[in-house]
């Protein structure tokens, strides 16, 4: 949301819309309470209000902001305060620019310390990414480890590696089935009647 810049499920946000509709409230956010900003310039207030509290999702908008517009000097700033205060996408965002040498010499050590930063903070992108990393250095049992994980968290690519290391005897029977099952309980519980709802009217929350 624009006001506070926490992430809320499309669905979550509409029902709360909807809601305001049918009992003639006014719109507000549904996390922070505040009236939803209406015009750029309220946005820019909150935005500033936001990076000036040190939010690291605020912060991390303004890096992302500067590196659309390839200004990776300020983006590099902007990204490394928001993971000092672990934002996991911040991090991850590092990992990136350490991998393509964006500002920075290519460095593989600070690229995989920050996909690990993320990944513990719960990034899944950044979970797979640590278990390619394994699998092309050799490491099977980690990149494994990494996959099942990954799967966990409702990564397709991570299931097809798995398929791939069954079938080549490098995962096991019971562990391959287990992923299976754990990634389309993920793939399951983010399906509801609100987010298809959300997903059908196209529905984009501010």
């Amino acid at each position: 949301m624009m006001c506070c810049f926490t992430l809320l499920c499309r669905g979550c946000a509409l029902a709360n819309e909807r809601r305001e509709i049918r009992e003639s409230l006014k719109h507000k956010c549904p996390f922070c309470r505040h009236s939803i900003p209406k015009s750029q310039a309220d946005i820019d207030r909150c935005l500033k209000k936001r990076v000036e509290s040190n939010c690291p999702a605020a912060l991390r908008w303004v890096g992302d902001e500067c590196s659309s517009k390839g200004d990776f000097d300020s983006a590099l700033k902007y990204y490394t305060k928001a993971a000092g205060l672990k934002d996991a996408q911040a991090h991850y965002e590092l990992s990136q620019m350490y991998f393509e040498g964006l500002c920075v010499e290519k460095n593989v050590k600070m690229e995989k310390y920050h996909l690990e930063e993320a990944a513990i903070g719960g990034h899944f992108d950044a979970r797979y990414n640590l278990g390619v990393s394994e699998g092309d250095a050799g490491n099977i049992e980690r990149a494994k480890k990494h996959h099942i994980i990954a799967a966990s968290q409702g990564v397709d690519e991570a299931v097809d590696v798995l398929k791939k290391g069954y079938f080549v005897g490098q995962v096991s029977k019971d562990d391959y089935a287990a992923a299976l099952r754990a990634h389309q309980a993920a793939v399951d519980a983010t399906k509801s009647p609100q987010r298809e709802a959300a997903e059908s009217a196209q529905y984009i929350a501010f």
